[in-house]
């Protein structure tokens, strides 16, 4: 079968499964008795279709694990879960911003193509989530935490396309602007806790309260809860969407007594470093979001590494929750045949090159993220690779460990041959954009990037200029090449490089139908 035939076969399967009563997936086998649970579906091979937890935490970083890349910080769960998975060294995101990043690897498609480049937009109503083709072919899928795929500013609530969860609780943040509706919020209130008021002029504050009650945890009890409920269901999918450790820096005064801002490293910055970059890291030097927000040019370096003790707490917290839900998926029985994926968004400059949070910026700790990947004896154990990996490659990869055919629109790369040890290769750059996505600047930022294991450039259109690095020499993203003399065929390679990454996130949609 040819994959045109192959396409239109998994329509026709996936347009059943959507029909009224009609049931996801033919069963074989003994009809069930009267008092027993139905019979899970089956992947096309024969095999059992697996679950997935996917555990997202918002604004991590790439540099913050235990035992991988950081000295200072304690997440032994996920130290441990990287023992048992493939941990993916070289994971960036298609967008340094929370929706289109979010838009891109649930469809498996670029920003751009989703028509959810920046905040504040909704993504295309027929955009097909891989939760709403894993749901099309008998999974249940759940979701705990926040989704962002359109607007949810100011008490608006978001508005869902056909997602495919079936499960849907629904946490966009800490605040409670969505009075009835931030589900987190609601519990607390059934628990009769009230959120402790955050004292002023803090960038960084332990909240006094229980861990049990934070959001982090919160996001934890659901996904355990609805993995046992699930237990005789199966296949299904657990969308865990953890607010922590995006900003602000509120950890639980538990946590953030764990560490000591003396003992850690001040925010990598070199005075002047921003001179021959785009004007926009000169703005965020003064305030963060286009200068509505936390200042590194105005804090000291105390408050710098109190920000620091306070996202590495929140870190901690995340990861201690990832270790209970590991917990109640190896009790529940389910974990041999349960893919669990830990990543981020987008990652988190903070205090990095003088400025804060997240912005039209493209260096490693802001489009760099967590990615680790387990499903045993499946996906090889305790294997750290290298290769550069687009976030968009995670959609067709859950594809295919369920047998479900790859629609021709979804444009990632299935991840399997890295997972299964069969390749240590997969591409030779990774494409990032930011298409006026963060709304707070002028010019509006116009911006895409590329990288390569050597070299990365970013290109601001309305800027006419942009960034060159030499990550070889200069890992730490200081000193701009763009002007150099001695770049300039550098330069020009890497510009053909963007040219060509541009033309191939062309939407592949719609299909050919006919030669004219």
């Amino acid at each position: 079968m040819n994959r045109r035939e192959l396409l239109k076969s998994s329509l026709l399967a996936a347009g059943a499964a959507a029909a009224p009563q009609a049931p996801a997936q033919t069963h074989t086998g003994p009809q069930p008795s009267a008092h027993s649970w139905p019979t899970a579906p089956r992947e096309t091979s024969g095999g059992e279709m697996p679950n997935v937890l996917w555990i997202i935490a918002d604004q991590q970083r790439f540099d913050t694990i235990q035992g991988l890349n950081n000295d200072h910080i304690h997440t032994p769960n996920l130290q441990k879960f990287m023992s048992e998975s493939v941990t993916f060294t070289h994971a960036f995101v298609q967008n340094p911003v929370c929706s289109p990043s979010r838009g891109s690897f649930l469809s498996g498609r670029y920003p751009h193509t989703t028509g959810l480049r920046a905040n504040g937009q909704r993504i295309r109503e027929d955009e097909h989530l891989v939760t709403r083709i894993l749901a099309n072919n008998g999974y249940t899928c759940g979701l705990a935490g926040k989704l962002h795929l359109s607007p949810c500013f100011g008490g608006r609530i978001e508005d869902r396309i056909d997602d495919g969860y079936s499960v849907f609780s629904w946490s966009h943040d800490l605040s409670d602007q969505w009075p009835g509706r931030n589900m987190w919020r609601v519990w607390l209130q059934d628990q009769n806790i009230k959120w402790p008021a955050q004292p002023s002029g803090l960038h960084a504050w332990g909240v006094p309260i229980d861990p049990k009650y934070t959001q982090t945890a919160w996001c934890s009890d659901i996904a355990i809860q609805f993995l046992r409920g699930q237990q005789k269901f199966n296949p299904w999918l657990m969308s865990v969407n953890i607010f922590q450790p995006h900003h602000p820096f509120w950890p639980t005064k538990d946590y953030l007594d764990r560490y000591d801002p003396d003992k850690l490293p001040s925010p990598a910055y070199q005075k002047g470093e921003l001179d021959s970059k785009p004007i926009f890291q000169r703005i965020d030097h003064q305030g963060a979001y286009g200068g509505t927000a936390i200042s590194f040019a105005k804090t000291d370096d105390l408050t710098h590494r109190k920000v620091t003790a306070a996202y590495y707490a929140m870190i901690e917290q995340v990861d201690t929750e990832v270790g209970r839900m590991l917990k109640a998926l190896d009790d529940s029985g389910q974990a041999d045949n349960t893919i669990v994926i830990y990543m981020s968004d987008h990652g988190e400059m903070l205090g990095d090159h003088g400025f804060y949070l997240k912005g039209p910026h493209f260096y490693d700790c802001a489009i760099r993220v967590p990615l680790v990947i387990r499903w045993p004896k499946k996906f090889k154990a305790g294997l750290r690779s290298d290769a550069l990996v687009e976030m968009v490659d995670i959609a067709p990869t859950l594809l295919e460990a369920a047998g479900i055919p790859i629609p021709s629109g979804m444009v990632g790369r299935p991840l399997t041959p890295l997972l299964t040890g069969k390749t240590t290769t997969h591409r030779d750059s990774t494409y990032c954009e930011h298409f006026d996505s963060s709304s707070l600047y002028e010019p509006p930022p116009m911006a895409a990037c590329v990288r390569t294991e050597r070299y990365k450039l970013a290109y601001y259109r309305n800027l006419g200029a942009g960034e060159l690095y030499d990550l070889q020499k200069d890992p730490g993203e200081v000193h701009n090449l763009w002007g150099s003399s001695n770049a300039k065929d550098v330069r020009e390679e890497m510009t053909q490089r963007l040219l060509a990454r541009l033309v191939d996130t062309v939407d592949p949609l719609p299909e050919r139908k006919s030669t004219w």
